[in-house]
């Protein structure tokens, strides 16, 4: 009987030592730590830094009759999406003189970002990116950030960006759930206004008739999520990189494109200073784009016998060619986006670029009909060249 006593009690002691990292995680996503709010629930209190220099918490809002917390990012296209039917929401209100506030929540942690999650945005998330993204964007209500320590992410349950919490006069919530149900720009994709209903409904103090909706976009960017960046680049650090030969009929072929991706082809050397010193933002470039149709073909003007220093460099610098896109280059009949090319320099300007009067670096942006969007000749600005491929792709996803 007392082995048995004793067993039982450092069994018992074996479960209760047992690491936090054995519980079941929540099905939705959340952390441990983070909590579903139900209809009915009050607003949870929040102290958050505002990109006009102000720390706001919710007794900052206690005048409105409806309160509205909404949960956005830079980088989402999703959020993006919503950006001018929430701006909208909030100047048709004001007109009407109701009374009325919705204050905006960004509860990522930008280093908890991939690049390749940055490829619909021309900026991340962390805070002083805020001001920028709000002044372009003339944001007209409050926008906050929660990304370091993401308490109120988690006091709210916010799963995605967007997502909404509608709150009455007394503070109790009324709505949660999605802006409305598009997740593209254009309005006239928009079938049902499920938070713009809950808001009219409301202040005509009548019942809200859809409570809760599904969420879309980009889920919430947790403090969690930093190792699978750091996971990602050393992916990326240690992906090896395949050179072939080139001849200019090659080049004229890729230039032509006739595929669904944008391509930024770049010549180089390796004996180029230039060269070397702006490949770091091609790199990044292609890494950014990594999972919409975009690919980065370098032209290397190396001799074929220093295939071996070309191919040490683009690995260096993480040149590989991204996954999303490989079946792409495959189906074309190619095995890798790095070249050296072996014909003359004047039959490589005109398969390339006519308008290339010769010095290398020279870059250039061709789209899926081969038309050049843009050109630069000597070191690449980053932001500029990322600038002008997200002005052509765009920054919402678009309906097929």
């Amino acid at each position: 009987m007392k082995l048995l006593l004793t067993f039982l009690i450092l069994t018992a002691g074996l479960a209760s030592a047992a690491p936090d990292a054995a519980k079941p995680k929540k099905s939705n996503g959340l952390p441990e730590d983070a909590q579903e709010l139900a209809i009915g629930s009050p607003a949870p209190d929040f102290k958050l830094p505002g990109i006009d220099g102000k720390t706001h918490t919710l007794a900052d809002y206690k005048d409105a009759k409806l309160l509205m917390v909404a949960f956005i990012s830079n980088h989402c296209p999703d959020s993006q999406a919503s950006e001018e039917r929430i701006k909208k929401l909030v100047a048709d209100l004001k007109e009407k003189g109701a009374s009325f506030t919705l204050v905006a929540i960004n509860p990522n942690n930008p280093a908890s970002l991939r690049p390749d999650e940055l490829g619909y945005s021309k900026y991340n998330d962390s805070f002083d990116e805020m001001k920028l993204h709000a002044k372009e964007q003339s944001f007209n209500f409050p926008y906050l950030y929660d990304g370091e320590a993401q308490t109120a992410a988690k006091a709210y349950g916010c799963l995605a960006t967007p997502h909404v919490f509608l709150f009455d006069a007394d503070r109790k919530l009324r709505y949660k759930g999605a802006f409305d149900d598009s997740r593209f720009a254009d309005p006239a994709t928009v079938k049902t206004h499920d938070a713009r209903n809950a808001v009219e409904a409301l202040l005509a103090g009548k019942p809200v008739a859809v409570e809760t909706t599904k969420v879309h976009g980009c889920s919430t960017k947790w403090l969690g999520k930093k190792a699978n960046v750091a996971e990602d680049d050393k992916k990326w650090a240690h992906a090896p990189v395949d050179v072939e030969n080139i001849d200019a009929a090659g080049v004229a072929a890729i230039r032509k494109n006739g595929t669904k991706k944008v391509r930024l082809i770049n010549v180089w050397a390796t004996w180029c200073i230039s060269c070397v010193e702006e490949f770091p933002e091609l790199a990044k470039t292609a890494r950014k784009f990594g999972l919409r149709d975009f690919e980065l073909i370098t032209l290397s003007l190396d001799q074929p016998e220093a295939k071996d220093k070309v191919k040490e460099f683009l690995e260096s610098q993480g040149a590989a060619i991204p996954d999303k896109i490989k079946p792409s280059v495959k189906a074309e009949g190619r095995t890798t986006n790095s070249y050296i090319y072996t014909g003359s320099h004047e039959d490589l300007i005109k398969a390339l670029d006519p308008e290339w009067q010769g010095p290398t670096p020279h870059t250039v942006l061709v789209a899926p009909n081969g038309d050049i969007i843009w050109r630069h000749n000597g070191e690449v600005d980053g932001e500029e060249m990322r600038d002008a491929i997200l002005k052509y792709m765009g920054r919402y996803y678009k309906p097929e």
